[in-house]
């Protein structure tokens, strides 16, 4: 893009939105673009609490309502206490596991917390609402009667949320989760005057349903827009490890995991990533495309300390720096590294096996992934790797700090209390 013409003719949000990449669908461009560029978009994204934290496919969401809301739009968090009854199918191969209304509450008061850190909830601000609060009150018969008629069976088989669980079967449960999410949105556009809904473009069909309820019901319009989901260059959703999801909860993926995890992104996946999720002015992204080579691991510092800056705070983002240059570069502060304390009674003959300190280290789940993993060649102890499932890590080892690496990029200290 021609820097020249930026700096002539300021930049609106929706262009920005553009040519940041994070664009995928829209029902009626002209109109969006009005509502945002003027801040008079009143928009919600729903958020379904299927976990105690929040994770990095969220992580798109939660930074397009900061940019939305820095432009004037007001923000409606939907955290859906109703609807995680249900459970969306929307690019599953199987039914969710379906949760207590306690585990339900549980998980909804930890998203709003997390979420504070990115959307400003104070006086005037983004306002949080949950769709328990009218859902679970809902009588059948009436849901069926006033918007039943407004949604066709055989549309709603020809979504692609539905369409890919239709060979292994689709369960009338899941069935009604289109119902639900619009209805969601037709009490938002009522209750809120919400007249757009964002969300991953794996919802396009669902968000959709609920415009045209609205129309239908109402007389009146509203919008739909998704965002382009997270993917590698290799066309896998990002944010999952082997160990599963990153979280943005500190007590399950650690500032430095979380930092790690971004500076372990592929060469072609670095830039993507930087214009899509970072805030970094676009004039100084552009520049970054001409980066190749050992520069590539520059930017990937960069994103790697803005992103985890932005979810854990600029001190948690120095250490986790700081921790990452005492493994790859030789030097810097390696404290800040994730530690076990190792005590005396978990030692036997002045020492402990590779295999238990693993475990105990939470790098493997048993001692069988251990030995594996060992056995596999995807272990070190203080850079040199293990082969013998039978290797002894010292006393005096754990005294100077073990650091153990997993794979290519999981790494640990192991220290003598």
């Amino acid at each position: 893009m021609n820097f020249n013409l930026r700096k002539e003719k300021k930049m609106t949000i929706y262009d920005e939105l553009v040519a940041r990449g994070l664009i995928a669908q829209v029902t009626d461009e002209e109109e969006i673009k009005e509502l945002i560029n003027t801040g008079k978009a009143t928009f919600y994204i729903g958020f379904d609490p299927t976990a105690d934290s929040l994770h990095v496919g969220h992580f798109m969401a939660l930074c397009l309502m900061k940019r939305l809301q820095m432009a004037g739009n007001r923000p409606v968090v939907l955290l859906g206490g109703g609807t995680g009854y249900i459970g969306d199918p929307s690019g599953r191969n199987d039914l969710r596991q379906m949760l207590t209304p306690e585990t339900i509450e549980h998980n909804c008061e930890c998203f709003k917390k997390q979420m504070e850190r990115f959307i400003d909830f104070g006086e005037g601000g983004a306002i949080a609402v949950n769709n328990a609060d009218w859902l679970l009150k809902l009588n059948y018969i009436d849901v069926l009667r006033e918007v039943g008629p407004c949604f066709s069976v055989n549309n709603m088989l020809r979504a692609e949320c539905y369409k890919q669980r239709m060979e292994k079967g689709l369960t009338f449960l899941e069935f009604n989760y289109m119902i639900m999410q619009s209805y969601d949105f037709y009490h938002l556009f009522k209750e809120y005057g919400c007249n757009m809904q964002f969300g991953g473009d794996d919802q396009w069909s669902n968000m959709l349903g609920g415009t045209e309820l609205i129309r239908r019901k109402l007389g009146k319009d509203a919008y739909a827009m998704t965002i382009t989901l997270l993917m590698n260059s290799e066309g896998k959703k990002m944010g999952k490890t082997a160990n599963g999801a990153v979280w943005l909860d500190a007590n399950k993926t650690s500032p430095f995991e979380f930092y790690q995890y971004w500076r372990n992104v592929g060469d072609k996946d670095v830039l993507k990533c930087i214009r899509m999720l970072t805030f970094l002015p676009l004039e100084e992204i552009d520049k970054m495309d001409e980066w190749e080579g050992s520069q590539l691991n520059k930017a990937k510092e960069i994103l790697a300390f803005e992103l985890t800056k932005m979810v854990h705070g600029e001190e948690e983002a120095k250490k986790a720096e700081e921790a990452s240059k005492a493994l790859f570069a030789g030097g810097g502060d390696d404290s800040n590294m994730p530690t076990s304390t190792i005590t005396h009674d978990q030692l036997t003959d002045g020492g402990i096996g590779i295999m238990d300190l693993m475990v105990t280290c939470g790098l493997a789940g048993t001692k069988s992934e251990a030995r594996r993993l060992v056995q596999q060649g995807g272990v070190s102890v203080n850079d040199e790797k293990v082969t013998d499932i039978g290797f002894v890590v010292t006393e005096s080892m754990l005294k100077d700090g073990a650091k153990i690496k997993k794979g290519k990029k999981k790494f640990h200290k192991a220290i003598m209390d």
